[in-house]
């Protein structure tokens, strides 16, 4: 048996990996970075679209089943009508899936070209 090795368990000079002190880590440097995850943004959906894909988009960038979303729509306008006004802000504010403006902003710079002239 080897009691030298027994006696003195870190006389090989390297250290163990239990005794770093909690800040560091094991390896030759640091970790590196995840790599970025696809951009997700707030859209109303092409796919799955009943009336403007409203509830489709706010479903698809929460990660549920858009029709959870609608049910809480019709729960919302059973319970004060606020589902209707909702409703439109987000069709007027959140841009289609092939577009990166939507529709307010679509008018607005209409609205901006004619009155320039």
């Amino acid at each position: 048996m080897d009691t030298a090795h027994e006696q003195n368990p870190g006389a090989s000079g390297a250290q163990q990996p239990s005794q770093l002190p909690p800040t560091e880590q094991p390896g030759p440097g640091p970790a590196p970075a995840p790599a970025p995850a696809a951009e997700q943004r707030l859209h109303r959906a092409g796919r799955g679209r009943m009336l403007a894909g409203v509830a489709a988009g706010v479903a698809d960038y929460f990660d549920v089943d858009p029709t959870i979303v609608r049910i809480g729509f019709v729960a919302l306008a059973f319970l004060g009508g606020l589902a209707v006004p909702l409703y439109l802000a987000g069709w007027l504010l959140i841009p289609d899936e092939d577009n990166d403006v939507s529709v307010a902003e679509e008018l607005l710079a209409r609205e901006r070209a004619r009155s320039a002239y």
